[in-house]
């Protein structure tokens, strides 16, 4: 073959040549990424991947510290703002006119501004023959909703002032009768508990007992 037809197919083989450049780019990195043997890595690249590292471990350092001040920064909630409940005061006592057979107890509610719901609850021990005959407040009835109801251990009658009632100011008295077996009864296992709210929503509970009628001996 003569020098100037093998210099034709040459540039005809060159003319239809055409490069796969992803393989090339892929070897590129390749060798990028793993040097031959031997070979040490330029100290330009070398410098260009430690600033690389160092500006992503710089990175997750300064968003852990945004995260840790925003933390610390945050403000505290603000405290729960607690309403005192109404001024108020109880005493039980046994009423003087009960006798052998039958007794009242007497729960004396005192308050010193309006509440607006209020119950109270009165337990009598179901000690010997005890059994309920009435009840009374000196209240209007019509303000609430009165139960007597049997529960293990108990005779226990309950008020409950009825929704838009209200109680003023002052001195109440609610009354439990019940009947009890022949003479003196032993009231010292009765309770009382009364739970007062305020029109603000401030709420007071009292809990206590009886004594025994004025003037008995133990």
């Amino acid at each position: 073959m003569d020098e100037t037809r093998l210099r034709g197919e040459l540039r005809g083989a060159a003319a239809a040549h055409r490069p796969d450049h992803a393989r090339m780019l892929a070897r590129v990195e390749r060798g990028m990424a793993a040097p031959p043997p031997g070979r040490a890595v330029p100290p330009r690249r070398r410098w260009t991947v430690a600033v690389a590292v160092a500006a992503t471990v710089a990175g997750v350092l300064g968003l852990g510290g945004l995260a840790v001040t925003t933390l610390q920064d945050r403000p505290a909630p603000p405290p729960v703002a607690t309403v005192p409940g109404p001024a108020a005061r109880a005493a039980g006592t046994i009423d003087a006119g009960s006798n052998r057979w039958w007794a009242q107890s007497d729960l004396a509610v005192t308050t010193d501004a309006e509440v607006s719901a209020l119950t109270v609850e009165l337990r009598v021990a179901l000690t010997g023959g005890v059994v309920r005959t009435g009840h009374w407040q000196t209240r209007p009835a019509d303000d609430f909703t009165v139960t007597v109801t049997e529960e293990p251990g108990a005779l226990v009658y309950r008020w409950t002032l009825k929704e838009g009632r209200a109680v003023p100011a002052g001195p109440h008295t609610f009354a439990a009768q019940y009947n009890h077996a022949e003479g003196t009864r032993d009231a010292s296992a009765d309770t009382y508990s009364v739970v007062l709210t305020a029109p603000d929503g401030g709420r007071t509970t009292l809990r206590g007992g009886f004594g025994r009628p004025p003037g008995e001996r133990p």
